[in-house]
């Protein structure tokens, strides 16, 4: 069984690489949107923000350092959260693209896929009839051709470069139940330190689905691989994110909320930013009887290093 705890750490995913500009109104583009929504995030409760970059032109997912290094000092001087940055990037970009930025910023945790994957977002574009940018429509659409490459030889090359090179822990994500038995033959190679960390992901067109057993069973896999010797959280995403987290809570687990997983804080209408989704999730985990981790409870949790030690 995994480590139990009456403190529910929430992670904020504040824009991600899934949702183009044209989605919402209040998806943060810009590195000063950016900021301002992951700090009102940490502000309302998350002691995790797992954040990703944006051209500030027109909103399309960058793995440049330089926009990242234009949004992440000012979140860690004004919130104490731990700042989690993605090493998946965009399914468009190449494992030396999607390292650029972490390599340089030396963060504290990192998000990392545990497999190969579809990745398909193209049924997004048939609710969309005007674009604000060009880009958008064939990014979705063309999703139906992408393979999120996240092989055993990558995880290895993204271990020694973070892990062993730079004390960075990872958000190891999971969106079937392959992507556990994968994680357990790294841990078995010497890849990573228990406790690890797993993110549970429910939804994605191209992982396992949006349905309460899967997420039981999902949970029942990794007591049996990881016994007593890892954390989880869940992501569910659209419409399936508050009951999945909700669930997870009653389960004992972490949650995942924020714009990159879901545009919508109930069914039918939109969120206006991530503090709102955070809110929300915070209120329910509070009515459940748990309380919130604040970040210096999350950094022991998870064996992190400390903000001391980033590069930004």
């Amino acid at each position: 069984m995994s480590q139990k705890t009456n403190r529910v750490i929430i992670t904020c995913a504040v824009t991600g690489s899934i949702h183009t500009p044209t989605m919402s109104d209040a998806l943060p583009i810009t590195p000063d949107q950016i900021a301002e929504q992951a700090i009102a995030a940490a502000q309302a409760g998350a002691a995790i923000l797992h954040l990703h970059a944006r051209d500030p032109n027109d909103g399309r997912p960058t793995p440049d350092p330089n926009v990242f290094m234009q949004f992440l000092p000012r979140i860690k001087q004004s919130c104490d959260a731990v700042i989690n940055i993605t090493t998946g990037g965009s399914v468009k970009m190449t494992v030396e693209e999607r390292l650029a930025a972490p390599l340089v910023a030396s963060p504290e945790m990192c998000s990392l896929n545990m497999g190969s994957m579809n990745f398909a977002l193209y049924p997004m574009a048939a609710k969309i009839q005007k674009w604000k940018y060009d880009w958008e429509k064939n990014y979705l659409l063309s999703s139906d051709d992408n393979i999120f490459r996240n092989t055993f030889r990558d995880i290895e090359k993204i271990y020694k470069l973070l892990g062993e090179g730079h004390g960075t822990r990872f958000e190891h994500e999971c969106y079937d139940v392959g992507h556990l038995y994968n994680l357990a033959h790294c841990i078995d190679r010497g890849l990573f330190k228990p406790p690890v960390f797993l993110q549970l992901i429910f939804g994605i067109l191209g992982g396992i689905g949006p349905d309460m057993e899967n997420l039981t069973f999902m949970k029942a896999t990794a007591d049996k691989l990881f016994g007593k010797e890892y954390l989880w959280s869940v992501l569910g995403a659209g419409r399936f994110q508050m009951p999945f987290a909700t669930q997870a809570t009653m389960m004992g687990g972490n949650v995942r909320v924020g714009l990159e997983d879901s545009l919508f804080i109930a069914r039918g209408k939109p969120a206006t930013s991530n503090a709102e989704q955070v809110s929300k999730i915070r209120r329910i985990i509070e009515e459940l009887g748990y309380e919130i981790a604040t970040p210096a409870d999350a950094r022991v949790m998870l064996g992190l290093k400390g903000a001391d030690r980033v590069q930004f």
